[in-house]
């Protein structure tokens, strides 16, 4: 049996059974809530693990081991320091308060304190940005399939997001957290196997750092240039702030159990992330020593697998990739289907039934999932796409969204400005092409006008409270996330 026949034996067992843990988890009735958030009865195994699958997505199993084999030390610092840090972020400063809210998703934060034009241009920022992010991911697989098994680019895209499309649509997600579990265990024992093997037959790690640059670890600009610096902090504000606000992982604290389990899910999901997150990179800077003339450096990760594993060892691998990919996507597509039904559908039909706006979630799955197939064969490097996803969050939606839960001041008027006068700084920038990145100065002018624009009217536009699902003021008191896990497990884990 060739390799190619055990690669796509495998990859189509493994797709089978992802589509029977879709079915187990949709038995019994689903209600609209069970549907996007698992009936917010996530435990802290469980929801710590759905957001680590969710962010460990194939862009940087192979994105990350490319920009290491290429010496791109800016793409290395996104990937997974940058977004590491998110999660963070996340655990510290947010998913306290997300879980108080009972709410679906995170554009109905924006609708409750700015207003429904505010809370409309969330939705649809998000939903641009987890498309395009999807397309990075599914990018990866078609490489990774085409690159194994000589199966065509187009093929091997549609038929992963079939799959993923059919459990998603039948689950929710229930389905997409338990498969993420499934995911997360395959992709890190083959991750850890194929390091293993790559080190041993290269004399170890110390012999690989021994043969590389100087500067293969350095994590600040070599050369002091505005443009540099702009470029490296551009990279931790993208990833590590932008990525605050991504929707397919707040949706996991929005499903834990309790604001505890929401919290510690985090933190334990960001150790977990930049741990696992700096393997790719090691297997990059070893196939930079092994092997330093590919002519397809996003395929190096493939590559190694070819030829350090044994074939059967090669299927474990490719289901590695298509586990991160697989977890990576199927979040994103609940995520911006659940906005679409929660935050665009009422534009239109102002007070949908519940049954409608399940149907509405189910049926926008493959809607997105044909819209990212377009972002996939226009990619060149996934870690890339990925970071270009953040654009739009970055430049017009981060600002008023961290001051929405941290300003009591902020207002409607203060961050209609900072969409607005971000958005155009944005776009301004591109237009000039201009020499910093175009988000980053969107970003810049979004903060100075939110901030002035929100003091200079108070007065005629008081700021509105942050509501929870009721509609009643939240609760502000004990949502900083204190760190430390507690080692006995209590009720609320």
């Amino acid at each position: 049996m060739t390799t190619e026949t055990i690669v796509l034996t495998g990859v189509g067992l493994y797709m089978a059974t992802m589509m029977l843990i879709g079915f187990y988890a949709s038995r019994g009735k689903q209600s609209l809530t069970d549907f996007v958030v698992a009936g917010r009865k996530m435990p802290l195994w469980l929801c710590s693990v759905s957001i680590f699958a969710t962010w460990f997505g194939s862009g940087i199993m192979m994105g990350a081991t490319t920009a290491a084999y290429e010496g791109d030390t800016i793409l290395m610092i996104g990937e997974p320091f940058g977004s590491g840090v998110a999660l963070l972020l996340s655990g510290l400063f947010f998913a306290r308060l997300y879980r108080r809210t009972r709410r679906l998703t995170w554009p109905e934060f924006f609708e409750a304190r700015y207003g429904r034009f505010a809370g409309a241009f969330g939705a649809i920022a998000d939903i641009a940005a987890g498309i395009i992010w999807l397309g990075g991911m599914l990018f990866t697989f078609g490489v990774l399939l085409e690159s194994l098994a000589g199966v065509p680019m187009a093929i091997g895209v549609f038929g992963g997001l079939l799959v993923i499309v059919a459990y998603t649509m039948i689950g929710g997600m229930w389905a997409v957290a338990l498969t993420d579990f499934i995911q997360m265990a395959v992709f890190v024992v083959g991750l850890l196997i194929l390091l293993f093997v790559v080190l041993d037959d290269a004399g170890g790690w110390s012999a690989v750092v021994a043969q590389l640059p100087e500067h293969s670890f350095r994590m600040m600009p070599l050369e002091h240039t505005m443009s540099n610096w702009m470029q490296h902090i551009h990279v931790w504000l993208a990833l590590g702030l932008a990525g605050v606000a991504a929707s397919s992982v707040i949706q996991r604290a929005l499903s834990a159990r309790s604001e505890r389990v929401a919290q510690n899910s985090f933190y334990i999901a960001a150790f977990g992330y930049i741990t696992i997150g700096v393997v790719p990179l090691m297997l990059g800077f070893a196939a930079a020593v092994t092997m330093p003339s590919l002519e397809n450096p996003n395929a190096v990760l493939t590559d190694l697998a070819v030829i350090h594993l044994h074939p059967v060892l090669v299927a474990v691998f490719v289901g590695a990739i298509v586990s991160a990919g697989m977890s990576s996507s199927d979040s994103i597509l609940l995520s911006a289907s659940s906005i679409v039904s929660t935050n665009l559908l009422p534009l239109v039909n102002k007070q949908p039934s519940d049954k409608l706006r399940l149907q509405v979630v189910r049926f926008s799955i493959p809607v997105c999932a044909l819209l990212a197939t377009y972002v996939a064969f226009n990619a060149d490097r996934a870690v890339q796409v990925i970071i270009d996803s953040t654009a739009v969050l970055l430049a017009a939606v981060i600002v008023p969204f961290i001051f929405c839960f941290w300003w009591p001041k902020a207002n409607r008027t203060g961050a209609l400005a900072a969409i607005g006068f971000g958005v155009g700084g944005w776009v301004t920038a591109s237009f000039l092409e201009s020499t910093y990145p175009p988000d980053l100065i969107g970003f810049c002018v979004s903060l100075l006008a939110m901030v002035v624009v929100t003091l200079l009217t108070q007065t005629f536009d008081p700021p509105r409270p942050l509501t929870d699902y009721d509609g009643s003021p939240l609760e502000l008191k004990d949502r900083f996330g204190r760190l430390g896990l507690r080692l006995r497990a209590s009720a609320d884990d």
